[in-house]
């Protein structure tokens, strides 16, 4: 096999093959597996900051069921230590020590004071980096985009200012203008950037007239929007940029290495295919390279950016070219599906 070695955040991976933050990254058997497989790290599933919420809540609620029968026994209680934050961290310490591959924590909390006090107890943990995912959607009508991109700004530059392992950023797609907060993360010395995070979408059941829940997997092709914009951040930041979505095969990776990625994240095909899909990504990924005759992943990395065909050749293929194009040629296009 050809030389996969590739680096996200400063880390070595021996493949450009991550396995994503999802409940798989909790099972140890299936980060065993995995790495058997010739996965190149692992990030653990996130702790969001509202699961500790509700255990404390509900921890609560547990210490004052009996205050009206025992009310001089509340008092002398012992404090107890909420239980959600370390069980996360215990259970992150032990997936960090069933695997030889790099681990990176991912985390995802509300209120600032909270990023950082939950950032410094997962450092401690001995992982080799940690994911901040930017997981919010719009919910206040009074709030716009600036505001929103500069309380998120802050937060990530405070994390980063606090930690001394690699600081990685999980953003979502539905920025006005994502090469601009891009830019702006960058500025705050991030070490990665993963492109893009897929929020869970409410839906509802129209028989029992009441929300349900709903997994939404990705789907092959959905890498598209992250191969676009790792083509045009590509050489126009220094962070390290990993694509995610809707990456099943060998030939989706390839694609997103050419336009600048440094590395990907797999979830849904590992939900499907089983961590063997990861060795037929990799085998795939070697074997175009020896017929291409590439050593390395570096040899053609961002050979596709916009940056290099910009300097290359002039042309706008990231922008509207490809548009024009499609609306000039539509008739060759799809004269197939017309006849």
């Amino acid at each position: 096999m050809n030389n996969l070695e590739t680096s996200y955040m400063g880390i070595p991976l021996r493949s450009p093959v991550i396995l994503g933050a999802s409940e798989l990254s909790t099972n140890n058997d299936t980060l065993k597996r995995a790495e058997d497989a010739g996965v190149a790290a692992i990030v653990y599933k996130s702790l969001f900051e509202e699961q500790v919420q509700l255990e404390n809540l509900q921890h609560d609620e547990m210490l004052e069921e009996y205050n009206d029968i025992h009310a001089e026994m509340i008092t002398l209680h012992p404090e107890i230590e909420r239980s959600e934050i370390e069980h996360f961290l215990h259970v992150l310490r032990k997936a960090k020590e069933s695997v030889s591959v790099p681990v990176i924590a991912s985390l995802n909390a509300v209120n600032k004071s909270t990023w950082i006090k939950y950032a410094k107890l997962i450092e401690e943990t001995g992982v080799d980096g940690i994911e901040l995912n930017l997981y919010q959607t719009p919910t206040r009508f009074d709030r716009d985009g600036v505001a929103i991109e500069s309380f998120q700004a802050d937060i990530v530059s405070s994390v980063k200012d606090r930690l001394s392992i690699p600081v990685g950023v999980k953003l979502s797609s539905d920025y006005t203008n994502i090469l601009n907060f891009a830019q702006q993360l960058d500025e705050a010395g991030v070490d990665g950037l993963v492109l893009f995070n897929a929020f869970f979408q409410p839906d509802i059941d129209i028989e029992k007239e009441k929300h349900r829940k709903s997994y939404n997997f990705s789907r092959r092709g959905d890498y598209k929007k992250s191969l676009r914009y790792a083509g045009m951040l590509y050489g126009r930041i220094a962070a390290d940029i990993c694509s995610s979505r809707g990456i099943f095969t060998g030939e989706d990776v390839i694609k997103l290495l050419l336009s600048g990625a440094s590395c990907v994240q797999v979830v849904s095909a590992v939900y499907k295919y089983g961590t063997g899909v990861i060795t037929d990504i990799n085998n795939t990924i070697s074997g175009w390279m020896e017929r291409k005759g590439y050593n390395r992943i570096d040899d053609f990395k961002g050979k596709l950016s916009d940056s290099v065909l910009n300097k290359n050749d002039s042309v706008l293929i990231y922008k509207r070219a490809q548009y024009i194009d499609l609306i000039l040629h539509s008739d060759t296009i799809f004269g197939e599906e017309r006849l």
